[in-house]
């Protein structure tokens, strides 16, 4: 491999070069942080590269994973081994700033790390820093008026998506195997279908979120970015590990699955009312190539899809609200806070008493109407396209859709809050891309606790897609 090829490997490639010895994790760090040292000043994809730390866990690795067998000092702790991965900048550090996109935190330095960190360390990661986002977490584009813009690696006058945009524009770009983000309303799907990956939103709370700077606790999660499916079960294996949940997540055998073993729900409601002509053009490709693969499709309806979108938005509110009000930071430091995420935060006092309380009574209501209708259609997920437009431009602040101009931010939120709501796994997977070259793509959401079934059916997707094939122009 040249340092390119390298630096686009799968964690499962760079784990046997390690374990043959013909690539040291010291090696490899120095490679990652050579190409973020080049690359992102055009990306703005890390806040934070912590070259030091990283370049000591490279080399406590290289040692672990190099002492003879069976002497002392021997030690595999598994597939994440000496392996480069990016954190977003919402999650601790201990002795690394945490800034979660804001000039408010921006001297923050953590003196403990997050439950997903300690994780991280245990399983032996190398940490190379903190990635770029939305301020607070509180967007979709991780246009950040405090630390740059997040640029799109396949056109950098585009977004990458948010809130989680510069791990996902880190991992699209080469500049580290995986990266954990987070995802209250759409914000690992988002970025990872703009910038042509893989994103996991767990069930909620499978994956631990202490330790993270919330936004609406009751929404919230936490998830693994990655350029393979593959790379995307390791990395969940190991922040589920702790809890002894899915002990075999990482073990790549299990995703093995036969394209006719699954029949996918396609809700025709919401999904399908304001779409790209592009994003349908990809879509409905995609379709075809799987249905000529057997995977069998059926229309089915969850009646309460249309409200999820003002339902989730009063309980985000109200919760973000409440929680820089708890802090101090707001309305006392109003004025440090970038503009939109000021005015949602000031929209959180106004929503009414009433209207959060329906809104917790549609996501009890829809939680209920999503497992029935799953279950009355008999269908392993429901498949629909992840976001309803391409990337916008930088400061694009709405697309138009036909006749239409829809706000960019609703537009994008639209198809990613239900799973949020329901507090169900969904997976966006790369399906495509539009005439342009920009990523297309596609959602996959199921029942409760079924990360194992969306990773089986990303799999087969994967091997008629192959996005790993496809690498950015930068």
């Amino acid at each position: 491999m040249n340092d390119t090829d390298l630096a686009f490997a799968s964690i499962e490639e760079i784990g046997k070069l390690f374990r043959k010895h013909k690539l040291s994790p010291a090696e490899l760090t120095k490679l990652m942080l050579a190409r973020i040292e080049r690359l992102n000043p055009k990306l703005n994809a890390y806040i934070t590269v912590a070259a030091e730390p990283a370049l000591a866990q490279a080399k406590k690795a290289e040692a672990e994973l190099f002492a003879p067998r069976g002497r002392k000092g021997h030690r595999d702790r598994g597939p994440l081994h000496g392996v480069p991965i990016s954190l977003k900048d919402n999650i601790h550090t201990k002795g690394i700033r945490t800034t979660a996109g804001s000039k408010i935190l921006k001297d923050f330095i953590p003196k403990e790390d997050a439950v997903v960190v300690g994780q991280l360390r245990e399983a032996g990661a190398v940490l190379l820093g903190k990635t770029n986002m939305h301020e607070f977490a509180y967007g979709v584009t991780s246009n950040n008026p405090h630390y740059g813009p997040v640029r799109n690696p396949w056109d950098l006058a585009r977004i990458a998506g948010g809130s989680s945009g510069g791990s996902a524009a880190a991992v699209a770009a080469g500049l580290c195997y995986g990266s954990i983000g987070t995802d209250t309303g759409g914000s690992i799907r988002i970025p990872a279908s703009l910038c042509g990956i893989f994103g996991l939103k767990p069930t909620w709370r499978r994956i631990s979120c202490e330790g993270i700077v919330p936004l609406s606790p009751a929404l919230d999660c936490a998830g693994p970015l990655a350029r393979t499916v593959d790379d995307v079960a390791i990395l969940t294996g190991v922040l589920y590990s702790r809890v002894g949940r899915e002990q075999n997540m990482a073990k790549l055998s299990t995703l093995r699955a036969d394209a006719r073993k699954f029949c996918l729900g396609i809700p025709r409601q919401l999904f399908f009312d304001a779409l790209s002509s592009e994003v349908r053009r990809v879509f409905d490709a995609a379709m075809r190539e799987l249905g000529r693969a057997g995977v069998t499709t059926k229309d089915i309806s969850v009646p309460l899809l249309d409200e999820t979108e003002d339902a989730g938005n009063h309980i985000a509110w109200t919760e973000a609200t409440i929680y820089h009000q708890q802090q101090g930071y707001f309305p006392a430091r109003a004025a440090e806070y970038g503009d939109d995420v000021r005015s949602r935060l000031e929209m959180g006092h106004k929503v009414l008493a009433v209207d959060y309380l329906r809104a917790l009574e549609i996501q009890r209501q829809f939680i209920q109407q999503l497992h029935l209708a799953l279950a009355e259609a008999d269908v392993d997920a429901m498949i629909f396209p992840s976001t309803a437009a391409e990337a916008p431009r930088l400061n694009q602040e709405t697309v138009r859709v036909g006749a239409h101009e829809y706000p960019a931010r609703a537009l994008l939120l639209r198809h990613n809050r239900p799973a949020n709501l329901a507090g169900v796994p969904a997976v966006s997977v790369p399906c495509g891309a539009t005439l342009s070259g920009l990523p297309v793509g596609l959602q996959i959401m199921a029942g409760v606790s079924s990360e194992h079934v969306l990773l089986r059916i990303a799999k087969v997707f994967e091997r008629f897609f192959q996005p790993q094939d496809r690498r950015p122009p930068i």
